[in-house]
């Protein structure tokens, strides 16, 4: 639940931005601070290599909202780029880690 809210702020600080930017680059922060500590821990719960490999992409792009934040706060354009280039492979991980979960899940149950 922690991890949506917080989504749901980075999303309205970067919408934000264009109204206010003294303000939303605080919010992006606070939201970027509580999303990367939610992301970094709860790791991957499987025991495939690909897996461990969509979390690495999941925790880059933590780190690229992390440069973003960073950008906003110079209030250089570039910060909308490198947040969607966070978003891209956060999407990529959202989508394909639940698939792995259940492919391995899956062998478990064949082997048995």
């Amino acid at each position: 639940m922690l991890l949506r809210i917080s989504a749901l702020f980075i999303l309205l600080s970067a919408a934000l931005y264009l109204v206010i930017p003294t303000v939303a680059p605080w919010i992006m922060a606070v939201s970027v601070a509580l999303f990367a500590a939610r992301t970094v821990a709860s790791p991957y719960p499987g025991k495939s290599i690909r897996g461990k490999r969509l979390f690495h992409f999941q925790v880059f792009s933590t780190v690229l909202m992390i440069v973003a934040t960073y950008l906003m706060f110079r209030q250089r354009n570039e910060w909308a780029l490198v947040m969607l280039c966070g978003a891209v492979f956060m999407l990529y991980a959202g989508v394909m880690i639940p698939r792995e979960l259940e492919s391995e899940t899956d062998d478990k149950n064949d082997k048995a």
